[in-house]
């Protein structure tokens, strides 16, 4: 009886996976460490889609970074800049790209990609948008610029749409636009981490204080230069590249340009201090990967750094440089291996991929199951 229940069994058809279309324009830096991530744990049990555009930041490999099962689409037309010709042209090219997938849910990342996306889309398909740290919070932006873009994500936000935020400060930015929302906290993939560290030699080096991203406004390297200019004999690294690195005038620091994920852990791995000066965030993978290979963490008092580093706690939250330098000599003297060994179970606990997967799969299911 029982073999033939397994005959059966066999016989039935497979329930097809959901097809999930990710349209995402910002592929480069922590995004694309976030999307990598999430796809790849996501394709076991979703059809996974993802359109996007590429940058600077990309890595030249970055197919490489993904399972193969997911299917990647490249949208020739998104840019980073406001173009109405290109933008318009983008429009239309993702919902192109949708008709030919048919996806059971839609989730757009970054500001670009939600404002067309919402636009392009009606919402009879579930969908998602994601933010990334809002456009209107940019200080490098003018107050009018800010408004004009506070102004364009209400209007989306009318839409049939749901806003997943990264961390609990952007959602409660979220809630002053629109009550159809939710979170989930980015997390790292800690086995792939994990596996770049066991290989990456562990080397004795001076005193060291590093940071991650690419080296423009939003990441204050002005700031970062002035903490360094006050600490001559601490060395400091930037791993990455930008167009403002001009700013890194101190002759104690080092910038690496843009190098691949390998070359920029080992960098983290030799160095002590995880120093973030961001004038916005939303929550940033480099400062969760950070925690996880147990360097001190002092950042900027800002959404999304302050969501995950407690001052005192598991980390420094500073104001001002006089804070930031007294945080980087309290690293120096030793005394902070609570803090370390906190920020470590912080992040196994409510910050990595495998939590973050679940949140956003709890999410889409729920939306699905609605409409049917």
């Amino acid at each position: 009886m029982r073999e033939q229940y397994r005959k059966l069994w066999r016989m039935l058809p497979m329930a097809e996976k959901k097809k999930i279309l990710y349209i995402v324009e910002a592929m480069g830096g922590g995004v694309f460490t976030y999307i990598v991530d999430l796809a790849n744990e996501l394709v076991n049990s979703y059809d996974m889609y993802i359109a996007y555009a590429v940058r600077k930041q990309t890595p030249e490999n970055y197919k490489d970074y993904f399972d193969r099962r997911i299917h990647l689409i490249e949208v020739k037309h998104f840019g980073r800049a406001i173009d109405p010709v290109k933008d318009v042209a983008a429009f239309f090219e993702v919902k192109k790209i949708a008709a030919e997938i048919k996806p059971d849910i839609i989730h757009l990342h970054s500001s670009k990609a939600g404002v067309i996306g919402r636009m392009a889309f009606d919402g009879k398909v579930p969908m998602f948008y994601t933010p990334h740290g809002y456009s209107f919070l940019m200080e490098n932006c003018n107050p009018t610029k800010r408004r004009v873009f506070k102004l364009i994500e209400s209007v989306c936000a009318k839409r049939n749409c749901t806003t997943i935020s990264c961390s609990v400060g952007e959602h409660q930015e979220t809630l002053k636009i629109t009550k159809n929302a939710a979170y989930v906290n980015n997390g790292i993939n800690m086995e792939e981490l994990q596996e770049i560290v066991d290989q990456t030699e562990k080397v004795m080096h001076p005193f060291t204080v590093f940071t991650l991203g690419r080296i423009c406004y939003q990441k204050n390297p002005t700031l970062f230069n002035t903490i360094a200019e006050s600490l001559p004999d601490v060395r400091f690294v930037w791993i990455g590249d930008g167009e403002l690195r001009e700013e890194l005038k101190s002759k104690n620091i080092e910038i690496s340009g843009w190098v691949d994920r390998t070359t920029a852990i080992k960098y983290a791995v030799n160095a002590d201090v995880f120093l973030l000066t961001s004038r916005w965030e939303g929550l940033p993978i480099s400062l969760l990967e950070s925690m996880y290979m147990k360097k001190i963490c002092v950042v900027s008092n800002v959404i999304g750094n302050r969501d995950v580093i407690h001052n005192g706690e598991n980390g420094f939250v500073c104001f001002d440089t006089e804070e930031f330098v007294k945080a980087v000599k309290e690293a120096q003297s030793g005394a902070t291996e609570k803090f370390i060994a906190q920020a470590y179970q912080d992040v196994l606990n409510s910050y990595n991929t495998k939590v973050m997967a679940k949140g956003y799969s709890n999410i889409y299911k729920s939306a699905v199951y609605k409409g049917q």
